[in-house]
C-alpha cells in the first residue's frame, strides 16, 4: 500500500431497516442476490440457514434479526454479502447493498460510551458521509454467537 492510501479504508455500504452500515471491503468476498436458503434445525434465530454459493456451503445470518429488528420478506434488493472473517465464510443478509466507498480512518469515530452495552458491541465506529450517518460494523462481535451454539455457524 502506498503512503497516499495508508490512512484510507474502503467499505461496502449496505442498508438494514433504513440505516446505512459499512463493512471493510477487505472482508467481503462477494455480493449476490439471496436465493434458496436451507434452514438449519436448532440454529439461533438470526441464522436463517445455509446457502450454496460458488461451490461452498456457508451460513446465512439475517442482520435484521441479529440487530433486533423485525424480519422482512426478501425482495429483489435483498443481498447476501459473503464475508471471510478469520478464515470463516459467513453470508450476511441485508436489505440492500450497492455502494463502495473510501473513508479516511480519522473520519471514523468510536461509538459513544452510552451505547457500548447495547448495539455498540457490533459497532467499530461511526462516520458522517455527506449528510448521513454510517455505522461501521465490527465483524468480530457480529459473528460471535456467544450464548448461542457456535456449531450453528460452522456449516
Amino acid at each position: 500500500m502506498n503512503q497516499k492510501n495508508a490512512n484510507v479504508e474502503t467499505y461496502i455500504l449496505f442498508e438494514i431497516a433504513g440505516t446505512t452500515y459499512g463493512v471493510s471491503s477487505q472482508s467481503v468476498q462477494q455480493m449476490e442476490m439471496v436465493e434458496h436458503i436451507t434452514p438449519l434445525p436448532n440454529a439461533p434465530p438470526f441464522v436463517e440457514g445455509v446457502v450454496f454459493t460458488r461451490g461452498q456451503v456457508i451460513p446465512a445470518v439475517n442482520l435484521r434479526s441479529r440487530f433486533g429488528f423485525e424480519k422482512a420478506p426478501h425482495t429483489t434488493r435483498t443481498r447476501l454479502v459473503v464475508t471471510n472473517h478469520n478464515g470463516r465464510m459467513i453470508g450476511l443478509i441485508v436489505d440492500s447493498a450497492r455502494e463502495f466507498m473510501s473513508i479516511p480512518n480519522n473520519a471514523v469515530q468510536p461509538p459513544p460510551d452510552s451505547i457500548a452495552g447495547l448495539s455498540g458491541k457490533y459497532l467499530k465506529g461511526i462516520v458522517t458521509v455527506d449528510d448521513r450517518i454510517v455505522l461501521i460494523i465490527e465483524l468480530d462481535e457480529l459473528v460471535n454467537v456467544g450464548q448461542y451454539r457456535a456449531s450453528a455457524l460452522e456449516a
